[in-house]
């Protein structure tokens, strides 16, 4: 009899396989555990997932376009990859108001004061539309403008202005986007992030081709028609996150009578945002002073140099979702007075991370030919294209762990320390690094992606080091 009751109870219990399918499909669909008490390896896991997800999403919005407008010819390419260059500024700003939309929320879903965490939501909002707002009318204003100040021809000036004023002009549905998401991570909605981007590249994949080609009983609007369908899918998700806060069934939500200015708030959104911009512009910058010194070695080092940097992009993806989620935990549990708990979270999720990134990189370090070929085969560009995806990636160990750490600090509303930080690793010891490893030695070219994995990896040390003194556990926000 006990044999069977033994029997029975091991069919039972689920497989360790089970149990973390269940945990992956839970974190899709979204969760309503407790950060601040759940244990840290679910918590990290079933916020990250999502996360991951969300940010695959959002890159796909570019690659749809650049597919579908690869059709039209090199113009079109070139007004695409003019016009993202701007958008670069844009990115910037919501990315920098998003730091501190979720560090704020995330602090006041810790206290238990969802009242709080509506009001800092409202807030990063009426930023977020004043902000575009400006943006948004010069991009209308100045299209043609913009362009040709980018160096464009007048052909391309002729065919894209259309495509710049939309964009730009339309680029509240980036920020808001962006902005909305950040609440949500920072309340600990995340799956509700990850599937309002679905909603706006199901869109925009679907409207692309039908508004460039004119098929069906669509204008043919040509590479302007990319841009309208970005804006219509952005702006669809956008209409969705404000219907969930409005509707309430999230973690936080809040009424149309809440949009009122909270100068308090707002100045303390400001004041971490403004901040977070800095430290975001500082990292951009190097690296085109990094495409400057390479640029000098020809056109062939700078191509294959950008198709390693495309390839270890789209690698470090999944990393950006798991520094997310620790920013979130250390900004929760802050809030409920739970520092070392705080602590705790940051070096699991760091651990998970120097794991994810370490496989991803000996994949691309023994697979980074066969990799690149998929990109170019062209006899100078592909093997410095293949020799600078290796050197970068021996650093990915390094990198999973200072990712994590970066955006803790930021999580708890010490946006200054990783910005300090920034300045130090990026401008005063990678550029002059990479002007005398190309110059200097034998190294030439190789020596800006060997400053870059160089830079990297003393970015985690330092930032390891300055966590473990514990000052970011005293911010207030």
């Amino acid at each position: 009899m006990s044999s069977v009751n033994e029997s029975t109870l091991e069919i039972a219990s689920p497989s360790p396989a089970a149990g973390v399918w269940n945990t992956l499909r839970e974190a899709v669909r979204g969760s309503s555990i407790d950060y601040t008490a759940a244990p840290l390896g679910r918590a990290i896991v079933m916020m990250a997932v999502p996360m991951v997800l969300e940010m695959a999403m959002e890159s796909i919005f570019a690659v749809a376009d650049v597919f579908w407008v690869a059709h039209l010819g090199a113009d079109a390419v070139a007004t695409v990859g003019l016009t993202e260059s701007m958008m670069t500024i844009v990115y910037t700003l919501a990315m920098g108001l998003s730091i501190g939309a979720t560090a704020i929320v995330a602090r006041r879903i810790g206290e238990r004061d969802r009242d709080g965490a509506s009001r800092a939501a409202v807030q990063a909002i009426l930023i977020g539309l004043l902000v575009s707002a400006m943006m948004g009318a010069v991009g209308i204003r100045y299209g043609a403008a913009l362009l040709r100040v980018m160096g464009a021809s007048e052909s391309v000036v002729s065919s894209g202005s259309g495509f710049t004023r939309v964009l730009i002009g339309g680029n509240a549905t980036v920020v808001l986007l962006f902005l909305i998401n950040a609440v949500f991570r920072g309340a600990g909605d995340a799956a509700i992030a990850m599937r309002v981007l679905w909603i706006g590249n199901a869109i925009n994949i679907a409207l692309g081709p039908c508004l460039i080609f004119g098929l069906g009983p669509f204008p043919a609007l040509g590479v302007k028609g990319a841009a309208v369908a970005t804006t219509i899918g952005r702006g669809t998700a956008v209409i969705c996150q404000l219907a969930i806060l409005l509707s309430g069934r999230g973690r936080i939500g809040f009424r149309l009578r809440d949009f009122r200015v909270d100068w308090r708030v707002m100045t303390a959104m400001v004041r971490l945002s403004g901040t977070g911009t800095v430290q975001i512009l500082l990292t951009t910058a190097s690296y085109l002073v990094l495409i400057r010194i390479l640029a000098s070695f020809g056109s062939a080092m700078l191509a294959g140099y950008t198709i390693a940097i495309r390839v270890i992009i789209f690698g470090i993806l999944p990393s950006y979702g798991v520094s997310n989620a620790a920013a979130t935990m250390v900004g929760q549990n802050l809030g409920a007075g739970q520092p070392d708990r705080a602590e705790r979270a940051v070096w699991t999720a760091a651990r998970y991370n120097t794991v994810l990134l370490g496989v991803i990189g000996c994949i691309f370090v023994a697979a980074a030919h066969p990799i690149v070929g998929l990109f170019t085969d062209d006899a100078l560009a592909q093997p410095f294209a293949v020799t600078s995806l290796r050197i970068v990636s021996l650093g990915f160990v390094f990198y999973g762990c200072g990712m994590v750490l970066t955006q803790s600090f930021n999580g708890a509303g010490d946006t200054w320390t990783p910005t300090f930080i920034n300045v130090f690793i990026f401008w005063i010891f990678e550029i002059p690094l990479a002007w005398t490893l190309a110059y200097g030695t034998r190294l030439g070219a190789s020596g800006v992606p060997s400053s870059l994995a160089i830079a990297y990896s003393m970015l985690a040390v330092i930032s390891a080091v300055v966590f473990r003194r514990g000052r970011w556990k005293r911010m207030t926000v």
